[in-house]
């Protein structure tokens, strides 16, 4: 359970394209499930790190009904808008990809850099932020604390 001490900052709502399937995603489409949340692009040798090692945590997670796995590429800081796209396909990833257009969630949600990665209480309250200084280990165990603290509610 949330410390109720402990001010939370709210998430921003969005509702966003996903790349394949062209249907809006919503935020809210996610009530009451905690969210892990990926910002990147396809350029940044800290994504192309990054995004193989989440690829393999979807795969392991996916049947988590507790858990709402995303990622956003950030349009307005590719070369191409289409850039993404190509990048998702060529790496064959399976996890949900929305298309920001250009940087407006990626600037709601006052990110400093790519990879971004946030984690969400089911509220959609922000839990905890990492940037691209981040060590890929502290995201998972980060979620499994999350998902265990809410699990307890």
């Amino acid at each position: 359970m949330a410390d109720k001490d402990q001010d939370l900052e709210k998430a921003p709502s969005f509702s966003l394209m996903e790349y394949g399937t062209n249907h809006e995603i919503s935020l809210d489409d996610f009530r009451g499930r905690c969210v892990m949340l990926t910002f990147w692009v396809s350029w940044c040798p800290d994504c192309l790190k990054d995004l193989p090692k989440k690829e393999k945590l979807f795969h392991a997670l996916k049947k988590n009904r507790e858990l709402a796995f995303l990622t956003v590429n950030v349009t307005g800081r590719e070369g191409d808008p289409e850039d993404g796209l190509r990048f998702v396909e060529h790496n064959d990833f399976q996890f949900p990809v929305l298309r920001d257009i250009e940087t407006h969630v990626y600037d709601a949600y006052r990110c400093t850099s790519v990879p971004y990665t946030l984690l969400l209480n089911p509220q959609h309250e922000i839990e905890k932020r990492f940037d691209d200084h981040a060590s890929f280990v502290e995201i998972p165990l980060a979620l499994e604390q999350l998902l265990a603290k809410y699990q307890e509610s």
